[in-house]
């Protein structure tokens, strides 16, 4: 087969999740002999043309002068674009619709014969509260025309999958993305941050109001646990509500914003060594850092909906306000006698069963072949 995908910041991994899933699939199936191609923006910092066997195509983004938002829709215009005018692809993988949409309906993609499309649908864009309302009404347009343009859909959480069902009367393909268990977890690091294994909580998230920072950072300060042990905020501050919560809480002695770690032996070390692990994502989709998280072994308190439900199920405390916040660190350490080994237990046997990089390209190959077989 031979396939492409498109719509991530390239590999090998410096940015993020899509990133990240790009990186292990499109390496597992070039290792499988398919013919596999990865499109890269030309600012990517590795400029071969191959990657462990996985073809790279460097193509020009405006981002870095026009802004992530707006640069990406020509980015992704461009990469489409090459892809259908210079290779022969069976499969265009897209990563994400939010940016790819005008480019879809400017090549009538849904009309293309050869390649098929199948579009990962992500997370529910237009609940980001980041957005203003205009920008969401525009993201939830772009949502429905990613249904009606795509060949086929990916979800990657089940709550996604039904939602889509139920919504749009389409079905969609569960894949997940994947994370390794790790075990070169080192204490010394923890010097970087003047950390204390087991003596501090921990919130690794982008920092925007739909991960629900504010409600855990409120519900530590007013618990028994505030001064006791610090909680640290690992994620970049310098979006607008990143600032603000940076205004709020940055002189505070026991809130310690720490900003992005990009080293993940380093961060897998500090997820590991904490005393317990806020995940606050609420607007979708299987976050790539829940599953390292409970890749490493961390005890956690997530935000109660459907997507993080659908992969934690019963091994997490939930909540769903700051003082249900205060009231479980309240009684943390009753919690932590009577559950948070069986938690972690069983997070790292779904994180095995169901979540291994190996059983994902196993799944995507089926999947991709399986594509192929309707067209006939």
């Amino acid at each position: 087969m031979k396939i492409v995908f498109i719509s991530t910041r390239g590999i090998p991994n410096n940015y993020g999740g899509f990133e990240q899933f790009a990186e292990y699939i499109s390496v597992g199936l070039a290792e499988r002999g398919h013919d596999v191609t990865v499109y890269s923006p030309h600012y990517h910092p590795y400029k071969k043309s191959e990657y462990k066997g996985v073809k790279i195509k460097h193509v020009y983004s405006p981002e870095l002068w026009m802004g992530g938002s707006v640069g990406s829709f020509f980015y992704d215009y461009l990469c489409l674009k090459d892809a259908l005018r210079n290779e022969d692809f069976d499969i265009i993988y897209e990563a994400g619709y939010t940016s790819i949409i005008p480019a879809y309906i400017r090549f009538d993609v849904k009309n293309i014969r050869r390649p098929l499309f199948t579009t990962n649908m992500d997370g529910l864009e237009y609940k980001r509260t980041k957005f203003n309302p205009i920008v969401r009404r525009f993201v939830f347009w772009e949502e429905k025309m990613a249904v009606k343009h795509s060949h086929f859909l990916i979800a990657d959480n089940m709550g996604i999958r039904d939602y889509y069902k139920e919504k749009y009367g389409r079905d969609s393909k569960f894949l997940a993305y994947g994370a390794n268990i790790y075990d070169n977890y080192d204490a010394e690091i923890l010097k970087e941050w003047n950390l204390v294994p087991n003596e501090y909580y921990l919130l690794v998230a982008r920092l925007e109001p739909e991960n629900n920072v504010y409600m855990a950072l409120e519900g530590y300060k007013a618990s028994k646990e505030y001064g006791k042990r610090p909680l640290i905020i690992v994620g970049k501050t310098n979006t607008s509500y990143g600032k603000k919560l940076v205004k709020l809480y940055g002189q505070d002695p026991y809130i310690r914003f720490v900003g992005g770690i990009y080293n993940f032996d380093k961060l897998n070390s500090v997820r590991h060594f904490s005393f317990a692990y806020f995940h606050g994502h609420s607007v979708g989709g299987t976050n790539p850092s829940l599953l390292e998280a409970m890749a490493s072994n961390c005890f956690i308190l997530s935000h109660d909906n459907i997507f993080n439900k659908a992969v934690l199920r019963d091994n997490a405390i939930y909540y769903n306000s700051s003082q249900v916040v205060t009231s479980l660190l309240d009684s943390i350490d009753d919690m932590v006698i009577l559950c948070k080994e069986k938690y972690i237990k069983n997070n790292l046997e779904v994180i095995r069963e169901e979540y291994s990089w190996e059983k994902l390209v196993d799944e995507h190959e089926k999947y991709f072949k399986w594509m192929l077989e309707q067209k006939r």
